[in-house]
C-alpha cells in the first residue's frame, strides 16, 4: 500500500512541478511580479453593426519545433459555418476541435445568459521567423464577420531554455495551451548545479556615448535569464555629476523570449534611467550590483517524504549579478553662450496669454508664459520678462506638467508673472525670449512669443498727470536734469591769492583733522549703540510681528482684504527685518534665504516661509471665496512666524 501512495504521490508531484512557477521580482527592495505572456486578444468584427466578436488566443513566441494552440472564440452558438485561411509559415497537425460553452447568471433579479464556440488547432513550426495566424471567417445568422490575424515571432532552437532542455515532456504539453507562460521555458537547475553569467546577466544599453553637457542619455537594463528566478534586487546608487530621473513602469513587466549568442532567454526590461550629465569631460555610471534568488530543484528528493513534511522538492539559491558600467564621453556647450540662455538643452516652443490687456492702475495683470518641449525641462531657469516702467512685479509662479520619459523630461513648465501697475497710460511688453540649445542641430536656438500693448486707465488711487502729460515723477525727473549755461564775463583767480601753504592753509589742515577725530571717536559710539539696538530689535521682533497679526486679525474680520493683506506683509518682512538686523532697502528673497542659511534655519523652514510671502502677495489678486483665502494667509503667515522664531531661538 505504501509503495502505491509512493507512486501516486510522485505522479502529482512530478505533474505540480511541470506547471509554471510564479517568476516575482524586486527593484530597490519593492516587489513586483512578472505577469505572465499569453496570447493577445483581438477582436473582429463587421461594420461595427453587430455583437458577435472573434477573439484569437495564440502566443506571441514559440521556438522552433515546439507544438502550440491557436483557438478562435466565437461569443454565439449559433454559428452557420467557420474557415479559416492557410497557413503561412506553420505547420498544421490537426484540428479544428469544437467546443462549446454556456454561461447564466442573475443579479438584483436581472438574468443574463451568453454563450460562446471556440474551435481549437494544434500547430507546429519548422523554421525560425515571423508568421501571422490565419484569419477565422465566421457566418452567422446570414452575415459573415472575420477576426484579425496577430503576429507570432518563432525562435531559432537553441540550447537553455528549450522545452526539451531539463524538462522532460514539457514542450509536449504545456506548451500546447493558448495561454502557456513563457516562464515555463526557463530550465529549473539541479540543486548543487553552478549558476554562471552566461545563465543570468544584465545587459546595459545607452542611447548615446557621446553627448553634450546637460543632454538626456537613455540607460536600459535588461534582464536574461535561462533558469527560474523568484526575486532580484538592485538600484541605481548615488550619482556624482548626474542628474538621474528613474522610469516608472506603467505595468508588470512581461517574461518574453528573445534568442541570443545561440540560446533562447527568457527577458525583460527591468529598469530605466535618464541621466543628465552635469559637468564635461569623461564620465562613468558604475555597475550595478543585483542579488537573484534562483530555484534549484531536488531531484533525489523522496515524494512520500515531502508530503509529510521531511523536505523539498526545490531550494532558493542567492546569485550576485553585477550590471557592467557605462562610460559617457560629455562634450561641453558651444562658446560664446548667448547672454539669454536659459540652461535648457532639448527641444523646445514658448507660447504666451495676458490677462487682462486693459486693466486699471492698481489692478493685478497676469502674463502666462508656457515651456513646451522635450529635454531638461528640470533644470532650466524661468523666462526673463522686461516690465515697463512703473509696473511692480512679483516671482513667477510655477506649474509642472512634465513627465520622464526616453528623451528626458517631455510636456510643459507654465510660468505665471503677476505685475501692478502704478500709473495710468498705454505701455508696450516687448515679446519674451526663450534660449535653448538644441543638440541635434548643434547650435542655439532662440523662440519668441508676441509683444503686447497694455492700456491702464486711472483707478482708485492712480497717480495724475500735468497739463503737458507728463506725471509727477518725471517733472522731478527734469528739475533735476540738464542745467542752463551761464553768461557772462568769467571771474579769474589771482596766483597770490592761492591757498597752498599760507597759515589759512595749514589751519584749515589742522582743523580737518581735529573733526576728523571726533567723527572717528561719534561712530565708533554709534556703532556700538547700534549693535545694541540690533539686538533689541532681534528680542522684539516677535512681539512686533504679533501685534501686527493681531490688526490683521480685525482687519480679516472686517473683510478689508487690501489693509488685511499690507498688514501681514508687513509682518513677516517686518519679523524676518527685525529678527535677522537686515535693513529695509535690503529685505529681498534671496538676502532672506542667505541670512536664514548662514543661521542653520532648515532648508524646510525656509521654503515655508518664503512660500507663505509668496501666497499672501498671490492671494490678494486670486479669485475664490476672499474670506476663506484671507483666513488661510493668515493661518500660514502666524504658524511659520511661530516656528521660526523657536527655532532661532535655539
Amino acid at each position: 500500500m505504501r509503495t502505491t501512495y509512493k507512486f501516486l504521490l510522485t505522479i502529482a508531484l512530478t505533474m505540480a512541478q511541470v506547471a509554471a512557477p510564479s517568476l516575482t521580482g524586486r527593484a530597490g527592495g519593492g516587489s513586483l511580479l512578472f505577469a505572465k505572456v499569453t496570447a493577445p486578444s483581438l477582436i473582429g468584427r463587421a461594420g461595427g453593426e453587430s455583437a458577435i466578436t472573434i477573439r484569437v488566443q495564440a502566443p506571441s513566441e514559440v521556438i522552433q519545433g515546439d507544438r502550440f494552440r491557436v483557438a478562435y472564440v466565437v461569443n454565439t452558438s449559433d454559428v452557420d459555418d467557420f474557415r479559416i485561411d492557410e497557413f503561412d509559415g506553420l505547420v498544421e497537425l490537426f484540428g479544428p476541435s469544437r467546443s462549446q460553452s454556456s454561461s447564466f447568471s442573475m443579479v438584483n433579479g436581472k438574468t443574463t445568459s451568453s454563450s460562446s464556440v471556440t474551435f481549437t488547432y494544434t500547430v507546429t513550426t519548422d523554421k525560425a521567423g515571423t508568421f501571422h495566424v490565419p484569419a477565422a471567417t465566421v457566418t452567422s445568422g446570414g452575415k459573415t464577420y472575420k477576426s484579425a490575424s496577430p503576429q507570432i515571432t518563432v525562435l531559432p532552437a537553441g540550447s537553455g531554455s528549450s522545452g526539451n532542455s531539463g524538462q522532460s515532456g514539457q514542450s509536449g504539453q504545456s506548451n500546447v495551451q493558448p495561454h502557456s507562460s513563457q516562464a515555463d521555458r526557463m530550465h529549473t537547475q539541479n540543486i548543487g548545479e553552478k549558476i554562471t553569467g552566461k545563465d543570468i546577466f544584465i545587459a546595459v544599453t545607452a542611447s548615446k556615448k557621446r553627448v553634450y553637457e546637460q543632454e538626456a542619455v537613455l540607460l536600459t537594463y535588461k534582464l536574461y535569464t535561462l533558469v527560474n528566478i523568484t526575486s532580484l534586487e538592485g538600484k541605481m546608487p548615488e550619482l556624482d555629476g548626474f542628474h538621474v530621473q528613474e522610469i516608472g513602469r506603467q505595468r508588470q513587466p512581461e517574461l518574453k523570449m528573445e534568442h541570443y549568442n545561440g540560446k533562447n532567454y527568457g527577458t525583460v526590461v527591468w529598469s530605466q534611467y535618464v541621466v543628465f550629465p552635469q559637468h564635461t569631460g569623461t564620465m562613468t555610471i558604475p555597475e550595478i550590483k543585483y542579488e537573484a534568488t534562483v530555484v534549484q530543484q531536488n531531484r533525489s528528493a523522496d515524494p512520500f517524504d515531502i508530503f509529510f513534511g521531511g523536505g523539498s522538492m526545490v531550494q532558493e539559491v542567492r546569485k550576485t549579478v553585477m550590471a557592467p558600467a557605462v562610460t559617457l564621453q560629455v562634450d561641453a556647450l558651444p562658446t560664446p553662450k548667448p547672454v539669454n540662455f536659459s540652461g535648457a538643452v532639448g527641444k523646445f516652443n514658448i507660447t504666451s496669454s495676458l490677462t487682462p490687456q486693459q486693466l486699471k492702475s492698481n489692478d493685478a495683470t497676469t502674463l502666462r508664459l508656457t515651456v513646451s518641449g522635450t529635454g531638461n525641462m528640470k533644470l532650466m531657469k524661468a523666462p526673463t520678462v522686461e516690465w515697463p516702467k512703473d509696473f511692480e512685479s512679483y516671482d513667477p509662479k510655477t506649474e509642472d506638467k512634465t513627465k520622464i520619459g526616453a528623451s528626458g523630461s517631455s510636456g510643459s513648465v507654465i510660468y505665471d508673472y503677476i505685475s501692478v501697475p502704478r500709473h495710468q497710460g498705454k505701455y508696450e511688453l516687448a515679446p519674451v525670449e526663450f534660449c535653448y540649445f538644441d543638440p541635434d542641430a548643434r547650435e542655439y536656438k532662440t523662440v519668441t512669443t508676441d509683444g503686447y500693448t497694455i492700456d491702464v486707465e486711472k483707478g482708485k488711487g492712480g497717480s495724475t498727470s500735468t497739463s503737458s502729460g507728463l506725471t509727477k515723477e518725471e517733472v522731478e525727473l527734469l528739475n533735476s536734469d540738464i542745467r542752463y549755461i551761464k553768461s557772462g564775463e568769467p571771474s579769474y583767480l589771482n596766483a597770490d591769492s592761492a591757498l597752498f601753504g599760507s597759515t589759512r592753509y595749514w589751519l584749515i589742515y589742522g582743523v580737518a583733522l581735529l573733526v576728523f577725530g571726533i567723527l572717528v571717536y561719534i561712530f565708533r559710539r554709534q556703532a556700538v549703540a547700534n549693535a545694541d539696538l540690533a539686538r533689541r530689535r532681534g528680542r522684539g521682533a516677535s512681539k512686533v510681528a504679533s501685534r501686527r497679526l493681531k490688526q490683521a486679525r480685525k482687519l480679516l474680520n472686517q473683510n478689508d482684504a487690501n489693509a488685511f493683506y499690507e498688514e501681514t506683509m508687513k509682518a513677516l518682512w517686518g519679523y524676518v527685518g527685525d529678527k535677522l538686523n537686515i535693513p529695509v532697502s535690503e529685505l529681498t528673497k534671496d538676502n532672506v534665504r542667505e541670512s536664514l542659511a548662514s543661521r542653520n534655519l532648515s532648508q524646510e523652514l525656509t521654503d515655508q516661509f518664503l512660500a507663505a510671502l509668496d501666497e499672501c502677495e498671490f492671494a490678494r489678486f486670486a479669485p475664490g471665496d476672499p474670506a476663506q483665502t484671507m483666513d488661510k494667509v493668515y493661518s500660514s503667515a502666524e504658524d511659520v512666524i511661530n516656528k521660526m522664531d523657536n527655532e532661532l531661538k535655539r
